[in-house]
């Protein structure tokens, strides 16, 4: 991480002071509300989220144990440097530089005290400002979708929370400074730059989906994850045969899962995904029409325009046509 922002997260802080002058407990009167203060597991927005503000950001509070709790906002947590150890839904999670862990309202959690070189930063995120970020992400199904969603109507998911191991992704890692060095350079136009950065960062986690990790317990949704990522990175010669096999489970089982899980078949998954991609090779590119149709799967090139037809409304060459000169 850059250095300037590290240093300024690193700064004690009065809270932490205190507890380096012997205060053993948190300061409950600074997370919970002034009316169930004394026995309350769940933080409250209104004493973290300044005022009029749809995302906050502030230091993790390092030196304390923070007891199990939830909290009426969504959460997420950047690690800057070192590590901290999370207990999310019973599970435990070693958070490491430039590990990502998002958590929606339902999710417990329980954080063990941080050493001084341990510098994570806390996102409190009221549910709104996500109505920006979510259509950013279009219609197609994924798991950071599905949780975007959760958080909105507030439902209560097999898996509450997700753990992404990014530390070698530098698109991300890039967007997290710039959201980092926003938050503490509050510059005007600064919530839409927020919702647009933070659209961007999900847009980017969507695209490593091999790197998210849910609840162990939420085997469904890991086979959800692995084939859209299976299909992503294969999409010319993927099939349900292959994905059940490397998985050791029946195509049945595999086409229950997915249809439970998105609504949507693994046939569906696989032509949107070759016809994205031909879309993208038709105006990007001067290759034969027949030449594209089998470089994204389909060696039969009548079916290729005839399904392009159905879905589109009009044929590969006159889609080129029309969007080949936006393009260029």
């Amino acid at each position: 991480m850059n250095k300037e922002l590290l240093d300024k997260l690193s700064v004690i802080t009065d809270e932490e002071q205190s507890i380096l002058d012997g205060n053993e407990y948190i300061n409950r009167d600074l997370y919970y509300a002034p009316e169930t203060s004394k026995h309350a597991d769940e933080i409250d927005s209104a004493r973290v989220l300044k005022n009029g503000r749809l995302i906050d950001m502030r230091p993790h509070v390092r030196f304390i144990h923070f007891p199990k709790h939830t909290h009426n906002y969504v959460e997420f947590i950047y690690m800057c440097n070192g590590t901290t150890r999370h207990i999310v839904d019973g599970q435990e999670i070693i958070l490491k530089e430039g590990d990502l862990l998002f958590l929606n309202q339902h999710a417990t959690q329980e954080i063990y005290p941080a050493g001084e070189n341990d510098i994570a930063v806390n996102f409190m995120i009221l549910p709104e400002f996500f109505d920006v970020v979510l259509p950013m992400m279009g219609a197609q199904p994924s798991a950071l979708r599905d949780f975007i969603i959760s958080c909105l109507t507030r439902k209560d998911l097999t898996s509450n929370y997700m753990y992404f191991n990014v530390s070698d992704v530098l698109p991300i890692q890039n967007l997290m400074e710039n959201l980092i060095w926003n938050m503490l350079n509050s510059d005007k136009n600064n919530r839409t730059i927020n919702q647009a950065t933070v659209g961007l960062l999900f847009l980017n986690l969507t695209n490593h989906s091999e790197l998210i990790h849910i609840a162990s317990n939420s085997y469904e949704q890991e086979i959800t994850l692995k084939l859209l990522s299976y299909i992503d990175t294969s999409y010319k010669t993927a099939s349900l045969k292959d994905f059940a096999a490397t998985e050791k489970a029946d195509v049945y089982t595999i086409s229950r899962i997915i249809k439970k899980e998105t609504g949507h078949t693994f046939k569906d998954f696989l032509q949107e995904k070759r016809l994205e991609r031909a879309c993208s090779l038709l105006v990007r590119s001067n290759a034969p029409i027949a030449d594209i149709a089998i470089s994204v799967g389909y060696d039969n090139t009548s079916f290729f325009h005839r399904l392009f037809r159905r879905i589109y409304g009009c044929s590969p060459r006159d889609y080129r046509l029309a969007n080949h000169s936006f393009i260029q």
